[in-house]
């Protein structure tokens, strides 16, 4: 067998390592790389060099002879990561190739093993990974074949929670048959025995199993060999973004690392914001439990920001409770104050962003160095509207642009044939969503009429559903679809066109075959939708609002040069821009009321974790703004500024509020603990000041103009919890309400 020096080809390694390899380095850093033995976690805030530490660390065990490649298993999230650290270290290698060596991501290593040992789990070693659609067609499959109604119970549903089950290390004989819920008619459990029995007999597996497979071979005895094999052959283990990782992939770890106990993980438990995809902010928190003995080493200069912009996110971040504690600092001095600014509603505050972008473009600032971080993908609709209007060029990242999203195309599709039958593309984007049971074979009998008659597919329709020439239930089907087109019609001139919209996607089933669906993506396509709706107000009817989305998706396709990026926070963590925007702090929007519905204080750190995130992107300038009005699910909704606005340290913000508009940290005197309080409050609009004074009591009623009349429960400074008689508990601003 060749030795791992023979293997790699490359020349033995100096005994000390070369000069240079540490300059540049802080004493933390310094540290970090020279700690070989042992559990060592390095807890790397935001730009505080974690990669370069990362690397510096591998590439010192082998300059230093510690260890030859194939004893080192280094493990990232992503395969640009991989890629990345490959580079890093083949130049600090003096350009020793890197391939072969045992760096590559969870899955991909996963897979090197399991090639090795397939048959272990009953696979052959030329087994086929299957993709995500691949495993729900696999499951609509087994639940067909269980006589299920996948309408009832969508496959991707089941495909999700296997997948969910897999990421927790669990094997169906883990699981209770209780487990199933009300999922698959309560036999999601047996059916996810029968998928792995399936996947046997395909030789296949998921990306799962890739991870689950080898935890399954490592925990049986009758494999010890192996694992012991990777317990000699690995006698060092580096792991990236340890906050990110899930059940199934911390088991992996520490199966394999055992014996040698050196495992070095890079992470930041303030970072960790991917708990609703299966990630455990736990695995972190309790390295030093799992690893006793483990060493700590906190990477707390950061390199990237200056020090307004890092002293207000320790000061949000600060408050949660479940952290192992850092506090970021910077020798790049204060720079500029981070920005807090108030406005009414979403339209002013897409205004306000882009003035700020074109103040900062006289000054010489770069659009492509610039960047608004919205929390959710409907708020993006407003900042891109203006843009367009502007000639601000943009980019949206991890996803298309609003209006080319494939529920706004659809939705717009329906709008389209109801105000101009004849529009062909429109028709057949949506002539089968939701599903109605019209094949391929169907279209082409439409399209041939039509070709053969000169007329649109629309009228071929009409056409052919006064014959005998379709099928039975398709002629039902498109005779009814006809029937509501023509209804829609009527509508047209007699109802508000966004109470039309609203209409036709919910009579036409579209509504209800997203809110069917339990994909994660669904939700938030049902929020677009209703911001669709919501953005129809500003037209005076649908012709004019068709018309104006004609010109946006003209406009789209002409920006060139340089962009301004628009995306999710969630996509952003890892970037860095010299400016940021950080609109919709509002409670309810962010931190997510679905996420603290859900998890609790656990959503809400999370959330307040994704803040955190938001602040450390940018390098030169932050800005936060929140509105007092905002149109969310389809209405109008009053909003009260995000307690993550209320945590911002004062000493390191700028807060500047629209007249009227509660300013947070602003109140004179009050006592939140006390059963009532006095309150004289100012809120400012650049020269102009009002003073609003008011006493509340809990137990008072109370009438708001939305929500109607209720009693005061609990005081927090100026917001209200009041449960109303009709809406239920509501946290509301003082301003809002009246006394009775």
């Amino acid at each position: 067998m060749m030795m791992d020096s023979e293997m790699f080809d490359i020349e033995e390694p100096e005994t000390t390592p070369e000069t240079g390899l540490f300059d540049g380095l802080n004493p933390s850093q310094k540290e970090a790389v020279e700690t070989l033995n042992g559990p060592v976690l390095v807890l790397a805030g935001a730009g505080t060099g974690k990669t370069r530490v990362l690397t510096t660390r591998l590439a010192y065990l082998l300059k230093s002879n510690t260890a030859f490649p194939g004893q080192i298993l280094a493990v990232t999230f992503t395969n640009k990561a991989a890629q990345e650290m490959k580079e890093r270290v083949s130049h600090l290698m003096g350009g020793v190739p890197v391939e072969g060596w045992w760096l590559g991501t969870f899955h991909s290593l996963a897979a090197r093993m399991l090639r090795r040992h397939a048959d272990r789990v009953g696979l052959d070693s030329n087994y086929t990974i299957l993709d995500s659609d691949d495993q729900v067609r696999l499951a609509k499959q087994l639940m067909e074949a269980e006589g299920m109604d996948i309408k009832k119970n969508p496959p991707k549903a089941l495909a999700m929670k296997i997948s969910s089950w897999k990421d927790k290390g669990k094997i169906p004989s883990d699981l209770k048959s209780d487990e199933s819920g009300d999922l698959a008619d309560g036999k999601a459990v047996q059916l996810y025995a029968t998928y792995q029995q399936r996947l046997k007999t395909l030789n296949a597996c998921d990306f799962g199993d890739l991870l689950l497979h080898m935890i399954t071979i490592f925990k049986d005895p009758a494999n010890a060999d192996i694992l012991e094999d990777y317990h000699r052959r690995f006698k060092y283990l580096l792991v990236d973004e340890y906050q990110d990782t899930n059940v199934a992939q911390y088991l992996w770890l520490r199966l394999l690392v055992q014996q040698s106990n050196n495992i070095c993980c890079v992470g930041d438990d303030d970072q960790s914001i991917y708990g609703w995809r299966g990630a455990e902010v736990d695995n972190i928190l309790r390295f030093e439990k799992d690893f006793p003995g483990a060493k700590m080493i906190r990477l707390e200069e950061n390199y990237r920001s200056t020090g307004h912009i890092l002293s207000a996110a320790n000061g949000v971040i600060g408050n949660n409770g479940n952290r192992l504690g850092k506090e970021l600092f910077t020798s790049r001095g204060d720079g500029e104050k981070v920005t807090v600014r108030g406005l009414w509603d979403s339209n002013a505050e897409a205004r306000w962003v882009c003035e700020e972008v074109e103040a900062l473009q006289t000054k010489g600032w770069s659009l492509s160095q610039m960047a608004v971080l919205v929390r959710t993908s409907f708020q993006m609709r407003a900042f891109e509207e203006r843009f367009i209007q502007l000639g601000i060029s943009y980019k949206v990242i991890g996803g298309p642009r609003f209006y080319e999203r494939q529920e706004i195309r659809d939705a717009l599709a329906y709008l389209r044939v109801t105000m101009q039958s004849h529009d062909d593309l429109a028709l057949e984007r949506i002539i089968n969503k939701p599903k109605r049971g019209l094949g391929d074979a169907t279209i082409q009998t439409l399209y041939t009429h039509a070709r053969a008659k000169n007329i649109s597919l629309y009228q071929s329709i009409y056409d052919l559903t006064q014959t005998e020439e379709l099928r039975p239930k398709v002629k039902s089907t498109l005779m009814k679809l006809m029937d509501d087109f023509e209804r829609w019609k009527s509508l047209v001139s007699s109802t508000h066109h966004s109470e039309l919209a609203t209409t036709i996607l919910d009579e036409s089933g579209y509504t209800a075959m997203w809110k069917a669906d339990k994909s994660p993506d669904a939700p938030g396509r049902l929020e677009n939708l209703k911001e669709l709706i919501a953005s129809m107000e500003d037209f005076e009817d649908l012709q004019q609002f068709l018309e104006h989305i004609a010109l946006v998706l003209d406009n789209q396709n002409k920006n060139t040069g340089d962009y301004i990026t628009l995306m999710t926070l969630h996509g952003a963590k890892g970037l860095e821009f010299d400016a940021v925007f950080l609109p919709g702090w509002e409670d309810g929007l962010f931190p997510s009321q679905r996420s603290m519905d859900e998890s609790g204080v656990k959503g809400l750190e999370e959330e307040r974790r994704l803040a955190y995130v938001g602040i450390t992107r940018a390098r030169k300038k932050t800005y936060i703004s929140y509105v007092g009005s905002r149109y969310m699910y389809g209405s109008l909704v009053s909003s009260i500024p995000s307690r993550f606005v209320e945590e911002l340290p004062k000493e390191h913000i700028e807060i500047e509020t629209e007249t009227g508009l509660y300013t947070p940290g602003r109140s004179e005197h009050w006592d939140s603990s006390a059963p009532s309080y006095n309150k004289t409050r100012s809120v400012s609009a650049r020269s102009e000041t009002v003073i609003i004074e008011g006493t509340f009591n809990r137990g008072d009623r109370v009438m708001h103009a939305k929500f109607g009349e209720g009693t005061i429960i609990h005081i927090e400074g100026q917001k209200l919890d009041i449960n109303f008689s009709k809406s239920g508990q509501k946290r509301v601003l003082d301003s809002f309400v009246e006394k009775l």
